[in-house]
């Protein structure tokens, strides 16, 4: 089966759930139950920090590193919302609610926008370990919370829910997805003289960690918002391309930009493939292709 590109939008990896999973808060949100997690749960959260933890130091920027190490995240068990809530509020105003799994759009950016971060409150199973269709805590806490302790990932991520009720009304959705994909969830960024990772898509996965950063498949290329809102992503595989910072600074630009002249700028303009290279492009890795090219194949 080839890799599928994109079909929503980046915090949902399918449709939002149906009738029969809405909770019963308007806002989706659920008790994380913390005491009901099982044993077996604790375990599978440990092998999945445990293999993380030893493969990113030299990978993981500065500011991951520094918010793990300041959060109440460890190997032992799962950790509590309320505990993580209390550090960050001291530290950027953000908190971690629970929710069921997928939520619908505006749900999400409605919480964003108020500096709440919506985190499944499941885990996968063990058999589940390198690939999972929707966001679980692995994913939500270890890979995205600690970069909320950052001041500029935080106002970004905020400005980024706000946006995303505005794109919404607008119907221009698919672009601004975009730009969340390739920097909250697969975002690099130059430190140390090399590439590191702050993306919550590569952090929370052993095997994308490694292709991001070592694989000859990929393209690296230096980040160009309107390029980035005309290129299409991979959402059940590794990305074609991985669009680089050159400081995560350069996201509070972002945060400031009224988008509504940028829609109409890119509207009809062709979009772009997620392996393709154009014109204006800076290439920091041209990439062989040959990861995807033997998918499609197969």
């Amino acid at each position: 089966m080839a890799p599928q590109l994109e079909t929503s939008p980046p915090h949902l990896h399918g449709a939002a759930a149906g009738d029969a999973g809405r909770p019963a808060c308007a806002d989706w949100t659920i008790d994380q139950d913390w005491q009901r997690y099982t044993p077996q749960q604790h375990a599978t959260w440990r092998t999945l920090f445990q293999r993380q933890s030893a493969l990113l130091p030299g990978r993981a920027c500065d500011a991951f590193v520094a918010g793990m190490q300041a959060l109440p995240i460890g190997a032992e068990q799962i950790p509590d919302f309320e505990q993580l809530s209390e550090v960050l509020m001291r530290h950027t105003g953000w908190q971690v609610v629970a929710v069921p799994g997928l939520v619908p759009d505006e749900v999400f950016f409605d919480h964003l926008a108020h500096r709440r971060f919506p985190a499944g409150q499941f885990i996968r199973s063990p058999q589940q370990l390198d690939y999972l269709e929707e966001p679980d805590v692995f994913h939500d806490v270890f890979g995205h919370v600690p970069m909320l302790m950052n001041p500029v990932i935080a106002d970004f991520v905020q400005a980024y829910g706000l946006g995303g009720l505005r794109a919404r009304q607008l119907c221009v959705l698919p672009q601004l997805a975009r730009v969340y994909w390739y920097t909250v969830e697969f975002g690099l960024v130059r430190e140390h003289g090399g590439l590191r990772i702050y993306g919550s898509g590569i952090a929370s996965s052993y095997a994308e960690s490694v292709f991001a950063l070592d694989d000859a498949s990929p393209n690296r290329i230096g980040f160009q918002l309107e390029r980035v809102m005309r290129t299409r992503y991979r959402i059940d595989d590794f990305q074609e391309s991985y669009f680089v910072l050159d400081r995560l600074e350069d996201l509070l630009a972002l945060a400031k930009i009224d988008f509504g002249p940028l829609y109409a700028q890119i509207a009809g303009k062709p979009e772009y493939e997620p392996g393709e290279l154009v014109a204006g492009d800076t290439v920091l890795t041209r990439g062989t292709g040959s990861y995807h090219a033997r998918r499609r194949r197969g």
